[in-house]
């Protein structure tokens, strides 16, 4: 007979396998920050608008948005999963939230709006893969898809247009001279950081991804845990969803579209293992500003998509390319 399930009181958490704080993680952000320096220089030469006041304050208005989905993701990423489904959640949040009977009862509650479906869609994922046992790939598929059709159902593929000017005014204005999005993006990172590297929360989550079935045995619940870390992802899409409502004034089917592959990237790019078990919030934080620093570069030098998104694959296969490599010589050691 199995023994009876112990409870998490009774049984000390397994030491989680994070990110080390030595010399090999600091010189992975290290050079992540080189590229991000380098980009700025190579920007600055190419064009003589890049520094200019209204250029970089596009670029972190640009940033703001797909940096808070990263952020969720990176939780996921994490903890061994994948969310294809955020941009869609994004898009089906932004049209609930902007409905004119939604609208018609004030900004307050079109923001809860936006958070409570973004959180419903990220439980919804969370339960089927966490408690109906279905692999993450699939089950955020099917949200990709049925989310997005939701969001065309509810619009009737039609723009919605934001006219209350209290919410337009807030989310578009500034704090010190700081964009509100930007304000919301280092809330964000600051309190995923904190999250991830100084609860329990973040324990178990390193824990979960690093070995699923020793943190089990360990006492923890990995069902639940696996449900609020798609949750924790999917009420992120719904600031997300906010924030793109304030900045395009418009609700749409279409907003979010590819937001999930843009966070993945950032993800791994910053650092964050494939595998799960290991990972950081301010790698995903620079992965966000190469990606939007490349977009801006090339549409300073009028370049075209296609070759934009090329050198952003090409990005990415280096990016795991080189985690496969430093992977196989930790493996080594």
């Amino acid at each position: 007979m199995e023994p009876a399930a112990k409870r998490d009181t009774d049984v000390p958490e397994p030491p989680a396998p994070r990110a080390k704080r030595g010399f090999p993680v600091d010189l992975r952000l290290a050079s992540l920050f080189g590229v991000l320096v380098l980009l700025v220089i190579i920007g600055t030469i190419t064009s003589d608008n890049f520094l200019t006041g209204g250029n970089l304050d596009t670029i972190l208005r640009l940033a703001a948005p797909s940096g808070v989905v990263a952020v969720g993701m990176t939780f996921v990423i994490i903890s061994g999963g994948i969310d294809l489904s955020v941009g869609s959640v994004v898009g089906l949040a932004s049209v609930w939230m902007t409905t004119l009977a939604t609208q018609s009862y004030g900004p307050f509650i079109m923001v809860i709006t936006g958070l409570l479906v973004g959180l419903g869609a990220g439980l919804v994922n969370g339960l089927l893969i966490a408690y109906g046992r279905m692999v993450a790939f699939i089950a955020t598929l099917a949200m990709y898809i049925s989310a997005r059709g939701l969001a065309e159902y509810l619009s009737n593929k039609q723009t919605q247009v934001v006219r209350d000017q209290d919410f337009l005014t807030f989310f578009r204005g500034e704090f010190i001279g700081v964009p509100t999005l930007v304000w919301i993006l280092l809330i964000v990172v600051t309190g995923g950081w904190v999250l991830l590297n100084r609860t329990t929360f973040g324990r178990r989550t390193f824990a979960v991804g690093g070995n699923p079935e020793a943190t089990r045995l360990a006492g923890i619940n990995v069902k639940r845990h696996t449900a609020m870390v798609y949750g924790l992802a999917g009420l992120l899409a719904g600031v997300t969803a906010v924030m793109l409502a304030a900045r395009t004034t418009a609700g749409s089917s279409t907003n979010g579209m590819f937001y999930e592959l843009d966070a993945i990237a950032a993800v791994v790019i910053g650092g964050t293992a494939l595998t799960g078990g290991r990972g950081t919030m301010v790698g995903t934080l620079i992965g966000v500003l190469i990606f939007t620093l490349i977009t801006n570069i090339f549409v300073q030098n009028n370049l075209p998509t296609e070759v934009q998104n090329i050198a952003k694959g090409a990005i990415i296969v280096i990016a795991v390319l080189l985690q496969f490599r430093t992977n196989r010589a930790r493996s080594n050691t």
